[in-house]
């Protein structure tokens, strides 16, 4: 019996072209509507009820080539792009804001960074701004020269170049965290905005968008509080994201019991599931590239495909994930 489930992830979807910042990585809607042609032609959507039933007792019969659509980090493109055509289409979507940006009206540090990257055509400009605070601050924090840091974190990905990488990895969690924060937050107001309030209303979903969604249909579930690297905190500091997250998600109208977990960054350490499983969490999403068994995979640890995984145009024939999940005649 094929248990396999498609888990798909997205982040940005946005005329792009036409915003105030192109160079922001993400789907188009144009491309999102073409993608969304082309999974409902090869795949059968479910929704995360499904997942959980299908979790939850190993001899439910789930379709074949079952996909689940996921989003995360609240962005206002959800709402506005994402839900209209899901909702008219009957589908649902799972939808994985994180509390703080939408709480405190702050953006947060993996949005900033987002921007900063997309405001700066050369990003050897950002390098040597971090390099000029790291020569000023390397005594108060011991830090290692420059040269170890680029040679150490300069490591392209699927997505990014050397440069870009070296960049997110530096502020995200290779410097002292308040070091780090400043060194963001100077660059924002440089390269981005000083009004980060405005921003962030801009950018973000709000509450009551939220509940809206959630009552029509589509599922809210746990990103942490500050969209932190989980796997890099203490026990102490993990259970302080998970469980403010669950006290904003209780605002929204989701329940205590039964709901799911979307690791900000796909970091998540062994030390997290006791925590997880004791607070009534019954699936967690990563972000491993593959497709999902549910009868070998940790069901708190559930690997996801990118968007650009899957064609953006809906009359093409399957590609190599596609005939991956299996089912075919």
């Amino acid at each position: 019996m094929n248990r396999n489930v498609t888990i798909v992830m997205y982040h940005f979807v946005r005329d792009l072209v036409h915003s105030r910042y192109p160079e922001i990585k993400g789907l188009t809607v144009e491309g999102f509507k073409g993608q969304l042609d082309y999974i409902k032609r090869h795949y059968n959507i479910i929704k995360m009820q499904d997942l959980i039933a299908a979790i939850s007792s190993k001899d439910l019969i789930i379709p074949p080539r079952a996909v689940l659509l996921t989003f995360d980090d609240g962005y206002i493109d959800h709402y506005t792009n994402v839900f209209p055509l899901l909702s008219n289409a009957g589908l649902q979507g799972s939808f994985f804001p994180s509390a703080r940006a939408i709480e405190d009206y702050e953006v947060l540090d993996v949005n900033k960074i987002h921007f900063i990257l997309a405001s700066v055509q050369d990003k050897s400009a950002i390098i040597k701004s971090i390099f000029t605070t790291l020569d000023e601050s390397r005594r108060q924090y011991n830090l290692n020269d420059n040269n170890t840091y680029y040679s150490e974190l300069a490591v392209p990905n699927r997505f990014d170049s050397a440069d870009v990488i070296f960049i997110k990895r530096m502020l995200q969690w290779a410097l002292p965290e308040d070091l780090r924060i400043k060194i963001t937050n100077s660059l924002f107001k440089k390269f981005v905005t000083k009004d980060e309030s405005a921003f962030s209303t801009e950018l973000y979903m709000n509450i009551d968008q939220l509940i809206c969604m959630k009552q029509n249909g589509m599922f809210i579930g746990n990103h942490c509080y500050n969209h932190r690297w989980m796997d890099k905190l203490t026990t102490e500091e993990q259970i302080k994201e998970v469980d403010m997250s669950l006290q904003f998600l209780q605002k929204i109208g989701v329940g205590e019991v039964g709901w799911v977990m979307c690791y900000p960054y796909g970091a998540y350490n062994e030390s997290m599931m006791p925590l997880l499983k004791a607070r009534g969490c019954v699936a967690g999403l990563s972000v491993e590239v593959r497709i999902a068994d549910l009868d070998q995979d940790n069901p708190l640890a559930l690997p996801r495909l990118d968007t650009n995984d899957l064609p953006k145009t809906g009359d093409l024939q399957p590609n190599e994930w596609t005939m991956k999940a299996g089912g075919w005649a």
